[in-house]
């Protein structure tokens, strides 16, 4: 059975797109069948951080228009078994996304087998973010220890529970998890951002995990790789243990 995640955050900079090829990566890593879709129309970057962007040829708009088929588009990652992905477009903009088109891309998708389709939301609260979202199962929701992140995720679980498929035909809702990205403790520490605990307060999701803030993710992004597959780094363990309790696994947090 084929799981739809959307990867959001109403605010821009916050990791999803580093968190959406991290997660990726890791569910592949244990087998199941994984594709990773950039709806950051006009701005991609995913397939930066997955190291494919040279192999582009056709995108997400291109199938919904019906310029390419969806097996010329998608493109299997050359050292990681199961793991694919579906750029943006760069020349489009957002307009070109429609549901009928976007949930019939999502339907074939599940038809080729894939267990995990995870949706790389762009920033903010417009058409592009609401496509990403529309026909998701789950959603993880990306937020830094910030005032103004938090505030914007907050307005993003609204969007997840009133404007989405599950919503409108009055479904069980979207199963939500709370990520929280570029995490510093002696900042914690010293007032300068929120805790662990202020962050829980205010969304009041499911926690999923907490990501430390690291060179290693610039460093790993700028070559074409998921850091979760530089293993000996702390940040690497941590995108490991989100993916373990995110297939539902028991892991403790560090």
């Amino acid at each position: 059975m084929s799981k739809i995640v959307v990867v959001t955050s109403g605010k821009g900079g916050v990791g999803k797109t580093t968190t959406s090829a991290n997660i990726a990566t890791g569910i592949a890593l244990l087998g199941k069948k994984t594709i990773a879709i950039d709806f950051d129309v006009g701005l991609r970057n995913l397939d930066l951080i997955m190291g494919v962007e040279r192999r582009v040829i056709y995108d997400l708009v291109n199938v919904i228009k019906g310029e390419a088929k969806l097996v010329q588009s998608i493109i299997r990652d050359k050292h990681i078994e199961n793991l694919y992905m579906l750029p943006a477009s760069q020349t489009r903009d957002k307009d070109a996304l429609d549901p009928e088109g976007v949930g019939r891309v999502l339907e074939e998708l599940k038809t080729l087998g894939f267990e995990y389709i995870i949706c790389d939301s762009p920033a903010g609260i417009e058409k592009g973010a609401q496509m990403a979202m529309y026909f998701a199962d789950e959603a993880i929701v990306v937020t830094n220890p910030e005032v103004s992140s938090v505030r914007d995720s907050d307005r993003v679980l609204g969007l997840l529970a009133a404007k989405t498929v599950r919503a409108e035909k009055g479904a069980e809702p979207i199963k939500t998890h709370l990520l929280l990205t570029r995490y510093s403790p002696a900042q914690v520490a010293r007032g300068e951002m929120l805790s662990v605990g202020d962050v829980l307060e205010i969304l009041g999701i499911p926690f999923l995990g907490v990501i430390p803030e690291s060179k290693a993710v610039l460093q790993a992004s700028n070559k074409g790789q998921p850091v979760i597959l530089d293993e000996m780094t702390e940040v690497a363990q941590a995108y490991q243990d989100v993916v373990y309790r995110f297939i539902g696994e028991e892991r403790p947090h560090r």
